[in-house]
């Protein structure tokens, strides 16, 4: 597709970013002058609407690809498809986190500004043309999250977390250096054009095949791919439990996104073989730990955590395609994976009795007697995060299988064999938690009643998983125009 507007700044092509920019700051400057709970409530609210209003913005967009700032940052079908997710994504879970908040005495007004800031560098990441560009979103959206993690000043867990997190961040930070160093000194440029358009050339070189590893090791660690995956269950669940359902959505879907620009934007077609292995080993690993790492968990922040490493495995199995279909399926599997946490957490913050939150599966026995609609959408979430037809995570399971099983030469069967396998050992610990809902004796009840907004949120990822039949809901056309780029 031809580049538009491709002006020296063009802050059109950037309009979700600048609002959000301008908006944080400024909900930043209200914050200090009006320090208490209603102020906090309001920047919160504040920060809601603006987040809305970016996801707007970056929806009417079109799928024009454009270039700002003087071609280091690219709005196309991708990137916008990515960041109505992400800003989306990020109001609901600020929404599901006021209750929490204000329950914990931790309602200041830094922690939705940390995460519109957070929310801002994902949007830079998705739309990142260059490795500086790419570094900095990254650096933007994790320093906010180190913060995030480590909330909760009171609590040793919240504070190792936080720690964990920066130590094992910054080492990733300069895995990513030290790629993006070797694939400057190969391509003698850090523009993901140049350096297609010397991987085209068959410029490729020994060099260039390290920086590539190493930059996709770094960006592992942000999806929480193994063998990168070592901070996830310790910081799920150490965090407060409103962060941990922001790390389980949006960041996923703006790292895994990325990974795709880099590797379709920046090594294209012209270097799949030299990458194609090394994301097939990363989805195999992440499959296979996610799938059995989980079996043993007690608590569901942790169950969750492993979770999401298995199903960023399933992901990078679209990814390893290197094709049109496989970046439209890797679109496709994070939108739908990014419904079914909203839901999932947007239950786990309201588990909480006689005022303490309560994360052990245990405290589910029985849900199905205590509070019927509850049991019965979170049954549909875990038939669809096991990938149980016809619901929604079966289908994206299909879609990144059918890019995998399409490569020439039958390459990634083996792939699509422990993808098979682990989606198998994955039902298990699913279904156990079905079962503990719906046939184990119950257990005391929660505090109620459950808040309007998380039984609506709760009640809408279910519906959707159980509805994507019809027509994948406008999802796969969105993703197929998206991916349309790579054609």
């Amino acid at each position: 597709m031809t580049p538009v507007n491709q002006g020296p700044l063009n802050l059109l092509a950037a309009a979700p970013e600048m609002i959000l920019a301008i908006g944080a700051l400024a909900l930043l400057m209200l914050g200090v002058f009006r320090q208490n709970q209603a102020g906090a409530t309001l920047v919160l609210w504040l920060t809601i609407a603006l987040l809305v209003l970016a996801g707007f913005v970056a929806f009417i967009g079109g799928t024009d690809v454009q270039y700002a700032f003087g071609g280091v940052f690219v709005s196309d079908g991708v990137s916008r498809f990515a960041k109505v997710f992400i800003f989306f994504g990020t109001a609901v879970t600020l929404i599901l986190s006021r209750t929490y908040l204000m329950r914990a005495n931790l309602l200041i007004f830094e922690f939705p500004v940390l995460v519109a800031l957070a929310a801002l560098g994902m949007a830079m990441m998705v739309s990142a043309a260059d490795l500086i560009s790419l570094y900095m979103g990254l650096e933007l959206q994790s320093l906010a999250l180190y913060v995030l993690a480590s909330f909760r000043r009171d609590s040793v867990k919240s504070t190792e977390a936080g720690l964990k997190y920066f130590v094992l961040g910054a080492l990733s930070s300069g895995l990513l250096l030290f790629g993006s160093s070797f694939v400057y000194g190969a391509a003698v440029s850090t523009e993901f054009t140049r350096i297609a358009e010397v991987v085209a050339q068959g410029e490729i070189n020994v060099g260039m095949v390290i920086g590539l590893a190493f930059v996709l090791a770094g960006l592992a660690f942000k999806i929480s791919a193994a063998p990168f995956h070592m901070w996830t269950p310790d910081v799920y669940e150490g965090a407060p439990t409103p962060v941990t359902a922001f790390f389980a959505t949006a960041p996923k879907m703006a790292a895994a996104v990325l990974m795709v620009r880099v590797l379709y934007d920046g090594f294209g077609v012209g270097a799949v073989d030299d990458w194609q292995l090394i994301v097939a080993f990363l989805a195999a690993a992440s499959m296979l730990v996610g799938s059995i790492a989980a079996i043993g968990q007690t608590d569901i922040k942790r169950l969750m955590a492993y979770s999401s490493i298995g199903h960023m495995g399933f992901a990078l199995v679209g990814m390893a395609a290197g094709t049109e279909a496989g970046a439209e399926s890797v679109l496709v599997y994070l939108a739908v994976y990014m419904v079914m946490n909203l839901g999932v957490f947007a239950y786990i913050l309201t588990m909480r009795r006689n005022g303490v939150a309560m994360t052990k599966i245990s405290d589910l026995s029985g849900l199905w007697q205590r509070d019927s609609f509850s049991a019965l959408c979170l049954t549909a979430l875990m038939f669809s995060l096991a990938g149980i037809p016809p619901l929604a995570g079966f289908w994206a399971k299909f879609y990144t299988f059918g890019a995998a099983i399409a490569v020439e030469e039958g390459k990634l069967v083996w792939l699509l064999v422990i993808a098979t396998i682990a989606a198998v050992i994955s039902a298990f610990y699913y279904l156990r938690l079905v079962k503990i809902m719906l046939f184990d004796d119950p257990v005391e009840e929660f505090d109620g009643p459950m808040g309007s907004e998380f039984r609506v949120v709760l009640g809408i990822s279910a519906a959707i998983m159980l509805l994507f039949v019809i027509g994948g809901l406008g999802v796969t056309e969105m993703a197929a125009d998206a991916a349309s780029i790579y054609r």
